[in-house]
């Protein structure tokens, strides 16, 4: 099992970042971040830097985590010879910041200005073509060094990411659970999960359904209470340990997969995807637990229809470029069964007539305050 060394969560935490830092004896620290997190977070992290006499150098991340991004910035900054760096953002800058300070051999601290998805604490990035498209995965020898999580800074962030990163940290427990109970299945890790990490992604699971509604409420008033911190951890802590090692199944790869279809990936987040491929999964599963799980999806406004991720089930086209894609990653075959792309078809279609009932029987009211803008 795999962590983070420091993970520090709680209000007004980014304004202690020299004390946190100190413990790495850094000198002269890199701030990776886009423009608008620069003239933020970015901002307030080298005027605490300043205070402790470390030197920051700014690095701007323009958007994309694609391998001639990454390289370019870890060019640049070697000449800077920084001792450290600090990836602020959201799951993208967070993943590049990771591959710059690997190519730089440094440390790096990681400060998510949003609780979206499961990367701040994780050893790994996921990598994308600079038009946006998946473009696999590199893998690390350490997790970060320390991981600074702002709750205030979380919660003054739009309510659709934190709901999105309960899609993509609910899958966690499903995913792991499978690859538990299926002695070929390896983590991320290459390894076989442990029962540490798979306790963790079950209470990941159990305090998204308890607290995950009244924690979106929670954003949407800009309030930072104790079911916002509870789901902040579950989004990020127990659900970044619980993926890296505990197993992925068929949910992200089915995620990964949606990313190929440009009217999905340019308007959805990365957690919105995680979710419809949790309800697939479950459906593929027969799991008395997915219709549960696509209640709690539609309560707080995540995607449990196809149509909710602009896809109709009628452009063959589409839906034979997810299942194709899907199919290649050695995750997906994780499941009891096996996978086939009829099996998946057939999973998809349940899937999408399930999440319909249920939006018909409670409505979708949460899903469209979401998707308005």
């Amino acid at each position: 099992m795999v962590a983070p060394q420091r993970y520090i969560q709680g209000p007004g935490v980014i304004d202690q970042l020299d004390i946190y830092l100190s413990l790495l004896t850094v000198r002269k620290v890199g701030i990776l971040a886009s423009q608008r997190g620069q003239a933020a977070e970015g901002k307030r992290i080298s005027e605490t830097l300043h205070k402790s006499d470390i030197e920051s150098v700014a690095a701007l991340f323009t958007g994309e985590c694609s391998l001639a991004e990454i390289d370019a910035h870890a060019a640049t900054l070697a000449e800077q010879n920084i001792d450290c760096l600090v990836a602020v953002g959201g799951g993208k800058p967070v993943d590049a910041g990771k591959s710059i300070a690997y190519r730089l051999n440094v440390p790096v601290g990681i400060v998510p200005t949003l609780a979206s998805n499961d990367a701040p604490c994780s050893a790994l990035s996921v990598l994308y073509t600079p038009e946006g498209s998946n473009d696999g995965v590199e893998f690390y020898p350490s997790n970060p060094a320390i991981v600074i999580v702002d709750t205030e800074i979380i919660a003054s962030a739009g309510e659709r990411y934190l709901v999105a990163g309960m899609g993509d940290a609910l899958a966690t427990w499903y995913e792991a659970r499978v690859c538990l109970n299926n002695p070929k299945a390896l983590t991320p890790l290459g390894a076989r999960p442990t029962l540490a990490s798979c306790a963790i992604a079950e209470v990941c699971a159990r305090t998204l359904f308890e607290y995950g509604k009244s924690a979106s409420q929670a954003v949407a008033a800009n309030i930072c209470d104790d079911s916002l911190e509870r789901v902040v951890e579950a989004n990020t802590l127990l659900s970044g340990i619980g993926f890296e090692s505990g197993g992925l199944a068929l949910a992200h790869p089915l995620a990964l997969a949606f990313t190929q279809i440009d009217a999905i990936h340019h308007k959805y987040l990365h957690g919105e995807m995680v979710a419809m491929g949790t309800a697939i999964q479950l459906a593929l599963e027969r799991s008395n637990e997915v219709e549960k799980v696509a209640r709690f999806f539609a309560q707080i406004g995540l995607p449990i229809h196809m149509a909710q991720l602009s896809l109709s089930l009628d452009d063959k086209e589409s839906v034979n470029i997810i299942i194709e894609s899907a199919l290649k990653n050695k995750n997906a075959h994780h499941m009891p069964t096996a996978v086939t792309a009829h099996s998946l078809r057939d999973a998809m279609l349940g899937a999408n007539a399930l999440g319909e009932k249920v939006a018909n029987e409670i409505g979708d009211d949460a899903y469209r305050r979401l998707h308005e803008h």
